[in-house]
C-alpha cells in the first residue's frame, strides 16, 4: 500500500493512499479529460468494502481499481456498495458495469432521476439538451461544432437505474462508521455529499473542490437557478461542523470551511463582473462569457477548447440567472434567443 495521502506530489499518481484509518483514496484515470483523474474512496470494514464514487467505465480505470484493491489484499468481489455523489459519467458509470458482474448495490441521489432518465433514453442525441440550451444562450456556432464532434447517437449501455435513491438526512452505517447524506444541489440537481462527523471527514464529490470551481449549469435536466442552488448548498455545508475535505478531483485538504469561503468569494466577484459586462452592452450569455476571463491563466473564451467553452457559456448563464433572481438584471426570450439587461 502506498503510504501517506499522496498530496505531496501529483494527486493523480496511481496508487492507494490512506487518508484516515480505514479510508483510502484511489485516483482513477479519465479519458481525454482536463481533470485527468477522479478520486474514489475505499472504506474498509470486516463486512467488506464500500466505495464512494466509482470512476468512468473505461478499461484503464477498471485496471487501476483492480490494482488498488489488490494493494489492500482485496478484490472487486469484496465491494458491497457504491455510494455515488452524482450522475456524471466519471462518477457513476463504472459502478453500473461492475454491478453487472458482481451484483453490488449502487446508490445515487434522488435528484438525479430526470438527468439519468435522459441518459437512458434510446437513440438520444449526445448532449441534446445542452446543445439546445447553448443555442438559446447565443452560442449557436459553438453548439454546431460540438454536435459535429459528438456524433448523432449515444449508446445507453453505461446507464441504468441505481438500486436505491439517497435522500437528505439519511444515515449510512458501515461498521463503526456513520455517514450522513447531505443533499447539495448545484453542480447537478441530485448531488450529495457524505459527512462522517465522527472522523471529521467530508466525502465532497464535485461540490467542493480544492483547486478549481465546479462547473455549474451543465446537465440534461437543468435547474431554474443552478448557481443559487449551489451557493445555498455551500452555505448548508458551511453550517455543518468543519471536516477534512476529501474531493473527487484534487488533493485532500484540511478544511472544508476554508475552501467554501473561497468559493463563495469567487462567485461573489464573478457576479459583479457579469453584471458589469451586461452594463457595458453584452446581452447574451455568450457575449458576456466572451468579455470575461477563464481559468487561473486568465484565458479568453476564444482560447478555450470547445468543451470548456461550452462550460464557460453555461456557467455564465447560471450567474446571469442568479442576477435576475436577485433583481439586478432582467431577462427576455425573443426569437429563440435569451437576452439580459440591467434592471
Amino acid at each position: 500500500m502506498t503510504s501517506g495521502t499522496g498530496n505531496s506530489d501529483d494527486w493523480t499518481t496511481p496508487g492507494t493512499f490512506e487518508v484516515a484509518p480505514g479510508v483510502h483514496r484511489v485516483p482513477l484515470p479519465l479519458p481525454n479529460d482536463g481533470l485527468r483523474a477522479v478520486n474514489v474512496y475505499v472504506l474498509r470494514d470486516d463486512d467488506g468494502l464500500v466505495l464512494v464514487d466509482s470512476g468512468w467505465a473505461i478499461a484503464e480505470a477498471r485496471s487501476a481499481l483492480d490494482a488498488a484493491l489488490k494493494e489492500l489484499d482485496c478484490s472487486l468481489g469484496d465491494v458491497r456498495r457504491f455510494l455515488v455523489t452524482h450522475v456524471h459519467r466519471d462518477h457513476y458509470t463504472q459502478a453500473v458495469h461492475l454491478r453487472r458482474e458482481y451484483g453490488m448495490r449502487v446508490s445515487l441521489g434522488a435528484g438525479e432521476r430526470e438527468s439519468l432518465a435522459a441518459s437512458m433514453t434510446p437513440h438520444r442525441n449526445p448532449l441534446a439538451e445542452q446543445l439546445g440550451h447553448l443555442r438559446l444562450l447565443g452560442a449557436g456556432e459553438l453548439a454546431d461544432t460540438l454536435a459535429g464532434l459528438t456524433g448523432s447517437r449515444l449508446s445507453t449501455e453505461d446507464w441504468e437505474l441505481p438500486d436505491d435513491w439517497f435522500h437528505d438526512g439519511q444515515q449510512i452505517r458501515h461498521g463503526e462508521r456513520t455517514l450522513h447524506v447531505v443533499e447539495t444541489p448545484g453542480h447537478t440537481r441530485g448531488h450529495v455529499v457524505f459527512h462522517d462527523t465522527g472522523s471529521h471527514l467530508l466525502f465532497a464529490g464535485d461540490h467542493v473542490l480544492p483547486t478549481i470551481t465546479p462547473s455549474i449549469g451543465f446537465e440534461a435536466a437543468l435547474s431554474a437557478n443552478p448557481l443559487g442552488d449551489f451557493l445555498a448548498s455551500l452555505a448548508l455545508v458551511r453550517r455543518r461542523p468543519d471536516a477534512r475535505l476529501l474531493p473527487a478531483h484534487g488533493p485532500v485538504t484540511p478544511s472544508v470551511h476554508a475552501r467554501v469561503d473561497e468559493l463563495v468569494a469567487h462567485h461573489g466577484a464573478r457576479l459583479d463582473e457579469t453584471e458589469a459586462a451586461v452594463a457595458r452592452g453584452a446581452s447574451s450569455a455568450y457575449e458576456v462569457a466572451a468579455r470575461l476571463r477563464w481559468t487561473r491563466r486568465e484565458h479568453r473564451l476564444a482560447d478555450l477548447d470547445v468543451f470548456n467553452a461550452m462550460l464557460a457559456v453555461t456557467e455564465t448563464a447560471a450567474h446571469l440567472e442568479l442576477l435576475v433572481a436577485q433583481g439586478r438584471l432582467t431577462r427576455s426570450d425573443v426569437d429563440g434567443l435569451r437576452r439580459y439587461a440591467t434592471a
